[in-house]
């Protein structure tokens, strides 16, 4: 069900969000029923706390919900979807108004408040209903919860059925959606077309390995999104453990990610040339299976030594990275569930991004602090530079040591491409537990940030 506003209705509740400073001024300007109501029940102003009061009749005639304070505020996000998550299902309208610069991020709260991955079963009630607040614009706000859905949707859909065919299928929907151009090289086809790292990683796999080429804009600065599409990751014959495959099927969740945000750009029609570019594969074991130690030349015409097939996908987005390249983009952006070593050190909830633009940086931070998406900026050290050079070819696809294993992936990555403003995000793609507006499993990370950024650093 696509995420939206109410339309305007009469029946529609006044919601009053009251925080601890003002909870008692608040309080003394109701009536002395609603004063007795809140007291009897007692009602705290916290955050997600939330409270109907009674008329005369006993139906509900306001909606009173909790702000916490600042500090509770600046701790978290989206403190108006804890609202909605908590209040009974109806229509609401804000009877408090926010900030200017919070009102699109907080009812964008709201509209994520009301995903449901329900496509295997039946989920909780549909949620609480926002009147758009003056000063909103729906069609914004609506189109970029939606492409949220839709990265959120792709994630949590299991490998059976989000496999390379299930992803093409997407791809090809969404372009069909928006009047985008799309091809598909698959299987051998892919040697022919010199793209063999891909055709590697996927070979031994049921469903054929593939480069998905999406592009749409006629004019504009040229933008391309590359975004890792591992469908389900075994670890090829360096096979992960059981507690490690759990969760493989957000291996894709860098190409899910592009696509919530090429959405984004595409339903609110930025003047740009964006291309989508997705390496489609599954890390699969069969008799046809690269091997560690075997060594790979790249479409760039690198050689890549293999010391562990489950440093997958940094070869994938290689050949993708350098066919990014000879397009000469404006700005090129590559996203990806890479390493784990990015979870270990910024957790899940943070986006780690690599650049060499310390304006971009600049401008990409600011951005995301302003729309609640948080990032974080990772450095390109140069030192370590000489871990990813085995000496027996030109690369290492996973170096030994251990030591700072998402900065040689993006490093390496780095080997790849040539334009100047690149950058690549280590995004987890998984929220391990319910949080407001961002249910537990697959979730957008970075791409809301990025769109906010996309004026500035592209001069639309």
């Amino acid at each position: 069900m696509p995420l939206s506003f109410a339309p305007e209705s009469q029946d529609a509740l006044p919601l009053h969000l009251v925080d601890k400073t003002n909870f008692d001024g608040w309080c003394s300007a109701q009536t002395p029923a609603h004063q007795a109501w809140l007291d009897t029940t007692g009602f705290k102003p916290g955050l997600g706390k939330t409270a109907l009061l009674p008329g005369a009749d006993g139906r509900p005639v306001l909606a009173v919900a909790g702000f916490g304070n600042a500090a509770a505020r600046a701790r978290g996000r989206f403190p108006l979807a804890a609202a909605a998550a908590t209040l009974p299902q109806g229509t609401y309208r804000l009877a408090t108004p926010l900030p200017a610069g919070d009102l699109e991020t907080e009812t964008l709260g709201w509209l994520l408040a009301g995903y449901r991955f329900d496509r295997y079963a039946k989920q909780a009630p549909e949620a609480a209903a926002l009147v758009c607040p003056q000063g909103v614009d729906a069609t914004r706000v609506e189109a970029i919860a939606n492409a949220e859905a839709l990265t959120r949707d792709l994630i949590n859909t299991p490998a059976a059925d989000m496999g390379p065919d299930a992803l093409e299928a997407a791809c090809r929907n969404l372009a069909k959606t928006y009047d985008a151009a799309i091809s598909v090289t698959t299987g051998d086809a892919l040697l022919a077309a010199n793209l063999p790292m891909i055709h590697a990683v996927g070979r031994a796999a049921a469903q054929a390995p593939r480069l998905i080429d999406m592009r749409w804009g006629k004019t504009g600065p040229r933008l391309t999104l590359v975004g890792k599409g591992v469908c389900f990751d075994t670890g090829g014959l360096n096979l992960k453990p059981g507690s490690s495959m759990g969760l493989m099927k957000k291996d894709m969740g860098g190409a899910a990610t592009v696509l919530g945000l090429a959405r984004m750009i595409m339903a609110l029609g930025l003047p740009l040339r964006l291309r989508v570019l997705i390496p489609a594969v599954e890390n699969a074991v069969s008799g046809n299976a690269f091997r560690p130690g075997d060594i790979l030349t790249s479409r760039k015409g690198l050689t890549v030594e293999i010391n562990n097939t489950d440093a997958e996908g940094r070869l994938v987005l290689a050949d993708a990275l350098t066919l990014a390249d000879e397009d000469t983009p404006d700005l090129l952006l590559s996203m990806a569930t890479l390493t784990g070593a990015a979870r270990v050190a910024v957790g899940p909830d943070l986006s780690p991004f690599y650049t060499d633009d310390d304006a971009l940086a600049a401008t990409l931070s600011t951005a995301a602090a302003q729309v609640s998406d948080p990032v974080w900026r990772m450095p390109f050290w140069e030192p370590y530079e000489p871990m990813i050079e085995p000496g027996i070819a030109d690369l290492d696809n996973a170096p030994s040591g251990g030591f700072a294993g998402s900065i040689t992936a993006a490093l390496f990555l780095r080997r790849f491409t040539e334009t100047p403003r690149y950058t690549h995000f280590d995004i987890y793609g998984w929220n391990p537990k319910p949080a407001p507006a961002r249910s537990k499993g697959g979730t957008g990370m970075g791409a809301r940030a990025l769109l906010a950024a996309l004026p500035k650093l592209l001069d639309l």
